[in-house]
């Protein structure tokens, strides 16, 4: 395998453990700035919900009734509370990821991030965790006007001319991203993963202990 693509939020960093916290913080503020009624509770199952989506349709989905104006000020404050959070030490990779991608890049396997995340939140993890030592550029979904994760992947494979590789991400959009450009899709069974999506997927991981394996024995086969 020449190259791997993750997604970030819920493949490689445990969204989870800072989401709750910095929506909370939003709408708090949101309360005191008299946009949200302080007897409505925060929409965190809605965001479970529609995780990997990208930004624009999280906010619009969140804030339904609301203007443009008030979804993009939202959205502002949101991602300073995370990064905030991830500043603070509240998140977390998940378990054996930098250990896996230390094995990977050993093996020659050239690695990419490409996420719905825009790319100051992206940077935070990035620096945090000392990722750069494994990957080899970060693609945010904010550069591609169409939000569309097919082609951030596809932007990745052209600029460094993939021919073999695989995709690895939690969500349909990562799925659909590696058939989108002829790569495998690894779907992982992580907090945000639903099991309708994952069946979609060439095969499907629970740990980075599983990849790591699974590398393993097609190094072997060859």
């Amino acid at each position: 395998m020449q190259a791997i693509i993750f997604d970030m939020d819920g493949t490689l960093f445990q969204t989870d453990r800072i989401l709750e916290l910095a929506l909370d913080d939003t709408f708090k503020l949101l309360v005191e700035m008299n946009i949200w009624e302080k007897e409505k509770p925060t929409p965190i199952d809605t965001y479970r919900r529609i995780m990997g989506v990208p930004l624009p349709v999280v906010w619009e989905n969140l804030l339904p009734s609301y203007s443009l104006e008030v979804r993009n000020a939202a959205n502002q404050i949101f991602h300073e509370k995370l990064i905030n959070h991830i500043k603070n030490g509240n998140g977390a990779l998940y378990p054996k990821v930098q250990e896996a991608l230390e094995y990977l890049k050993k093996r020659n396997v050239d690695l990419y991030i490409a996420s719905n995340g825009q790319t100051p939140y992206l940077r935070a993890i990035v620096e945090q965790y000392n990722l750069t030592k494994w990957i080899t550029e970060v693609f945010s979904i904010d550069k591609i006007e169409s939000l569309d994760k097919t082609k951030l992947v596809g932007e990745i494979v052209k600029k460094y001319s993939i021919q073999h590789g695989a995709v690895a991400g939690d969500r349909l959009s990562d799925i659909n991203a590696a058939k989108g450009n002829g790569l495998t899709a690894i779907g992982c069974r992580f907090d945000f993963a639903q099991e309708e999506e994952l069946a979609h997927a060439d095969l499907v991981i629970s740990s980075f202990e599983e990849l790591k394996n699974i590398l393993h024995e097609k190094v072997e086969s060859n």
